[in-house]
């Protein structure tokens, strides 16, 4: 599961076309239906999907707190695979914290998709951050 230099791999074999797996990653509302583990949620969602086109969601927790997540798009195979950042906001601003790249693949494997997520961290303690908020 875990990979040499800050990153966090997860590989999954999903009953449904990498079309329809990719957009449950690009869609605003169906984002909003999967992304966080109940009891939390996503109460906003953006996605300009294109590479340099920013995502932005709100994640909010059961006792009220909202945690904003702005990110931009690196690369976008629509389908095939996702590439995003946190390391800018919109329009390549450094967003002054980043956490994470993450790379998305989405394979057809005799109609359904093998799902592999990569998530490289910038440093031990984001990595082991992600690792506790339950990331697998």
């Amino acid at each position: 599961m875990s990979v040499s230099n800050h990153e966090l791999v997860l590989t999954r074999l999903i009953d449904a076309p990498p079309d329809r797996v990719y957009q449950a990653w690009v869609d605003p509302e169906m984002i909003k239906e999967w992304f966080c583990p109940r009891p939390w949620r996503v109460t906003h969602a953006e996605t300009d999907v294109r590479p340099g086109g920013a995502t932005y969601l709100i994640m909010k927790g059961p006792e009220g707190q909202e945690f904003p997540n702005r990110g931009v798009y690196l690369e976008v195979m629509p389908g095939k695979k996702l590439v995003f950042t946190d390391a800018y906001t919109s329009a390549w601003q450094p967003s002054g914290k980043a956490f994470m790249t993450v790379i998305l693949d989405f394979d057809n494997e005799d109609g359904k998709t093998r799902y592999t997520a990569r998530v490289r961290h910038w440093n031990d303690a984001d990595y082991q951050s992600h690792l506790q908020m339950g990331f697998h």
